[in-house]
């Protein structure tokens, strides 16, 4: 009964870190009070190692503004597109989910659903720069963010200017044996890099076989005014796949507006594609 109770309160503590935390830091935060990161102060990446499951912060599920969120029992083969924030300054020694003090210059995440800690990949979308932090918090509870960013991580992805970024994230997991060819190659780590030309994004808002159905799509859309929309043609699949795409989208608030036009005719399956 006093362990039951014991994992309960664990449990609530959580629950109220989850509120204490990035579910209530406005949409663009502070970093530090010079306009440059101190000397010697922007880390590397995050090195990933297997690390066994933080005690806080890994409850099955759990609910912030009503919303119930469920907690992935593995991090093996994530991999999800959408918009990063970050947080910096107002949060800058609080205590994070996994009751680690939060540190804005360390390579760290928060996230919704993955465990705690997991290790991730995050690429810019628009500029192809890559980081790999740390997911020890969860967060971020707003529409459409996928991901919240330490504000060194934001830095080295170049999107503190605009507080939001499109981006990947994909995990590195350590939760299945790794096969013969991984366990030889070592982990990837990012390295300072020459920019990138960037990259052309769309929202993809279906794909179909058949192309009725494609043409259906398209005039669901064109007819809702949302747009520029096109169906892209496919033939190197047999049947050919017609895909519905939106764009080229220059950011994160365009994305948004899409969503939720989309979100008002009904459609909520959407990905981000690149070219």
């Amino acid at each position: 009964m006093a362990k039951a109770r014991q994992q309960t309160l664990v449990i609530l503590f959580a629950s109220f870190s989850l509120l204490a935390g990035c579910v209530s830091r406005p949409a663009h935060d502070a970093g530090p009070s010079t306009s440059r990161v101190p000397a010697g102060r922007l880390p590397g990446d995050a090195v990933p190692r297997e690390e066994p499951r933080s005690r806080y912060g890994n409850p099955p599920n759990y609910q912030v503004y009503g919303q119930t969120y469920k907690v992935l029992t593995s991090s093996h083969g994530y991999q999800e597109r959408g918009v990063a924030s970050w947080y910096g300054k107002k949060f800058h020694g609080r205590m994070t989910s996994s009751q680690e003090p939060y540190d804005m210059y360390e390579m760290t995440a928060a996230h919704k659903t993955l465990p705690l800690p997991t290790y991730v990949r995050v690429r810019n979308l628009k500029n192809n720069r890559s980081i790999i932090v740390r997911v020890n918090d969860r967060g971020p509870f707003v529409d459409n963010r996928l991901i919240d960013l330490s504000y060194s991580a934001a830095v080295k992805l170049d999107m503190i200017r605009d507080g939001t970024s499109l981006v990947e994230v994909t995990a590195i997991s350590f939760d299945e044996p790794p096969t013969v060819a991984q366990s030889n190659a070592t982990i990837p780590v990012s390295k300072s890099r020459r920019p990138e030309p960037e990259a052309t994004i769309f929202v993809q808002a279906g794909a179909f076989g058949d192309v009725s159905n494609a043409r259906r799509r398209f005039a669901l859309l064109k007819n809702g005014g949302v747009g520029p929309v096109f169906v892209d043609q496919d033939k190197s699949t047999s049947p050919a796949l017609y895909r519905v795409r939106i764009g080229p989208i220059a950011n994160a608030i365009q994305y948004d507006s899409i969503v939720e036009e989309l979100q008002k005719l009904g459609i909520t399956d959407t990905h981000l594609v690149t070219e």
